[in-house]
């Protein structure tokens, strides 16, 4: 199969109770334009809601000034045909399922300090800084809430980040974090896919975490795979295995992930030969800007809701 029919991560949906209060927040986090807004029917997504005739409101954001650490975006879903799902309950932060929107940002503490004592945001974890393995790559990151209780990661790679003429402040999505029951199976299908490097990986405990669990804190196998096209991803294995956190489709918080694609309809063609399981038939949704956006959901090893993108906006 050729992996340069995917692009990376495009962009992380997430599910919101109040459109407007989570467009504010997300372009404080530099999500101001708007490439497309839809309102009504999204079709071919019975068999990934469990349910016909969905509709939604949605938003699809991007970042002005996306860098090359920050590549993706944020799609907003408001569900309108029938009640908004909760955040699953117990959810701490690498069980089965999507965990977290991560922006990049140059001087990540000071967007932190400004969302956190300025803007009144919900902090969920102080600036850290760590050195990962197996290569000591420089890291510092610090943890929001959305408005609904969303986890986003504000991260920075300092020394990745070096050299490019960016100004402070966020830049897009970095990665998209999502629980996984097999790690190795799970890097050798995105490996499939164009998600051939690797910058860390590591297993063990993150102390700063522990707060989000309700009982201890389990340990953590995960790994950061990216894509030169866009975002990248971070599986991660909880030792012993955490409940199924996925919730239904459209729930609040962080709860998809898309991978672009410039033709949808040679992908899925591609991946179907090589075994893939499609959830359906490509969709099109058409815009009222005359552009068009089109999806087809898939099934990966850990069956989150994950789908391929094609856009013209």
């Amino acid at each position: 199969m050729n992996s340069l029919r995917t692009r990376g991560v495009d962009h992380i949906g997430v599910g919101v109770s109040d459109l407007d209060a989570s467009r504010a927040f997300y372009g404080e986090l530099g999500f101001t334009e708007a490439a497309f807004e839809h309102s009504g029917p999204l079709p071919g997504l019975e068999a990934v809601a469990g349910r016909s005739g969905v509709e939604a409101e949605v938003v699809m954001l991007r970042n002005p000034h996306e860098g090359p650490l920050g590549l993706a975006g944020v799609k907003l879903v408001h569900v309108t045909d029938s009640p908004v799902p909760p955040l699953p309950e117990g959810m701490g932060w690498g069980e089965p399922g999507v965990s977290e929107v991560c922006v990049h940002v140059r001087d990540e503490e000071a967007l932190y300090r400004r969302l956190v004592e300025e803007l009144g945001v919900t902090s969920l974890m102080e600036p850290v800084a760590d050195d990962l393995p197996p290569d000591g790559v420089p890291v510092k990151l610090s943890y929001v809430a959305d408005p609904d209780g969303g986890k986003v990661e504000l991260l920075e790679w300092p020394t990745l980040d070096a050299g490019w003429p960016r100004e402070p402040g966020p830049q897009g999505v970095n990665h998209v974090a999502f629980g996984v029951a097999d790690i190795a199976h799970t890097r050798d299908f995105w490996r499939r896919l164009g998600f051939d490097s690797q910058l860390f990986e590591s297993d063990g405990f993150f102390e700063p975490m522990d707060p989000w669990y309700p009982g201890p804190a389990p340990r953590q196998r995960m790994m950061l795979l990216m894509n030169p096209h866009g975002a990248g991803m971070e599986p991660v294995q909880h030792f012993p295995p955490s409940a199924d956190m996925r919730g239904e489709w459209g729930r609040l918080g962080p709860m998809e992930f898309a991978v672009g694609v410039t033709n949808l309809d040679l992908a899925v063609e591609a991946m179907t030969a090589a075994g893939i399981e499609f959830r359906g038939d490509p969709q099109t949704v058409e815009l009222d800007s005359g552009g068009s956006w089109r999806y087809a959901y898939f099934v990966d090893p850990d069956r989150n809701y994950v789908y391929l993108s094609e856009t013209r906006y």
